[in-house]
């Protein structure tokens, strides 16, 4: 990576040829000019080439006679055509790694008490899973924020038998996701589950992965009763283990913990962002009322959507809670702009007339710039991210400046 020169570095102090009349530097012939008028002018700076002044004699003649500066470009280091620095070993610092946790859903809220279903689904999408947003789908300024969808191993509570059902096509492709090569059915509690209801968050919601133990989900029963469900990843057989690939789904609220474990009602992948739930238990705790029957759209997912919006509407704090987990890593770069390095500009205003002189003559000798940003490139000259810093920082030959650069990422 390299810095790039905040306002860019001109060839010389001038950018003039320094021959009036176009003569050549070494007194040659000139063009355009007569051989007398090259003489003179190419014959001073022969002879300051040859005869090393100081730069204080060259820029006074050059003040005195408002002629161009006629310094050649490289004869001494100012820092001339360099526009970016390349970074070394040293420069470059890798920072922590921090754990940072933000609400899941969209605008960062942690809370969701809004749930609508999509009109933009087709009806035969629909016989797969609902996608449920935070607000009329209608209005661009609501996004989807979750998928709720129902699975049976046999096809059952959806049209069509067997691998053409919608219901047998959820089951087997969460199970493929979701389960080893080895398991070929969902088993929670060493219950084995025919079907179960899936809840598949977006993908741009959960960052890296669902922050376990910092979800919530209260469903409404069709009989009165309020089911709260949380994993139980914070309990002491877990150790607080927040890297595990699943936890099991058991009743408690974020508030009080764990109800008890001796009932699984599912379980959670972190990382995955789903949610799979026994639809026997459900049906026992929630009075959900799954139907099972073969060859039929009984849009089962549709009961859960019910549950989970019912018990929002019913009460403001049953909203389903989640928070997002994210690991973000950080580099420092130091960059250094030393004395003689970026106190020029490209900046149409640090130059006036056709020569290119500086408009300040008082930089003649004492050039000043100011530096506001600093671009990160690669080594393919491609811009990777740019710091703003907080005021311009006075840069001339008299003074080095050290900016240091967090990237997040």
């Amino acid at each position: 990576m390299a810095i790039q020169e905040i306002g860019g570095n001109s060839g010389r102090l001038g950018g003039g040829s320094g021959l009036p009349g176009g003569g050549s530097p070494t007194g040659g012939s000139p063009r355009g000019g007569s051989q007398g008028s090259g003489t003179g002018r190419g014959s001073a700076l022969a002879n300051a080439l040859s005869n090393p002044v100081s730069v204080a004699q060259l820029t006074a003649e050059d003040v005195s006679t408002d002629a161009t500066p006629i310094i050649p470009a490289g004869a001494y280091d100012y820092g001339s055509g360099k526009v970016f620095t390349a970074f070394t070993i040293e420069d470059i610092v890798e920072g922590n790694t921090q754990r940072v946790t933000r609400g899941l859903w969209s605008g960062n809220v942690g809370e969701l008490t809004s749930f609508w279903t999509s009109s933009y689904q087709s009806a035969t999408q629909k016989e797969y899973y609902y996608e449920i947003y935070n607000g009329d789908p209608t209005d661009s300024t609501k996004e989807a924020q979750f998928s709720i969808a129902y699975g049976h191993y046999a096809g059952s509570g959806s049209l069509g038998t067997n691998e053409d059902s919608p219901s047998n096509a959820i089951y087997s492709q969460f199970q493929q996701v979701l389960l080893p090569a080895s398991q070929t059915t969902f088993t929670f509690g060493d219950v084995t589950q025919d079907d179960v209801y899936v809840i598949s968050i977006n993908r741009a919601r959960i960052k890296d992965k669902l922050d376990p133990g910092n979800w919530e989900l209260v469903l409404s029963g069709s009989s009165g009763e309020t089911l709260r469900l949380i994993d139980n990843s914070g309990d002491t057989n877990q150790l607080g283990n927040s890297n595990q690939n699943k936890y099991n789904v058991v009743s408690g609220s974020l508030l009080d913990g764990v109800l008890t474990e001796t009932e699984v009602f599912g379980e959670v992948y972190p990382q995955f962002g789903i949610i799979v739930l026994s639809a026997a238990a459900l049906d026992a705790s929630a009075s959900l009322g799954t139907v099972r029957t073969s060859n039929t759209n009984a849009q089962n997912h549709g009961k859960l959507f019910t549950a989970i919006s019912g018990a929002a509407f019913e009460d403001s704090a049953n909203g389903f809670q989640a928070r997002s987990e994210e690991e973000v890593k950080s580099t420092f770069f130091f960059v250094r702009a030393k004395n003689a390095e970026y106190n020029f500009s490209n900046n149409p205003s640090y130059v006036t007339g056709s020569n290119g002189k500086l408009n300040q003559q008082t930089f003649v000798g004492d050039p000043k710039s100011y530096i506001t940003t600093v671009g990160l490139y690669n080594n393919d000259n491609e811009l990777l991210a740019i710091a703003k810093l907080s005021k311009p920082l006075l840069k001339s030959f008299s003074n080095e400046i050290l900016i240091k650069v967090k990237l997040d990422f």
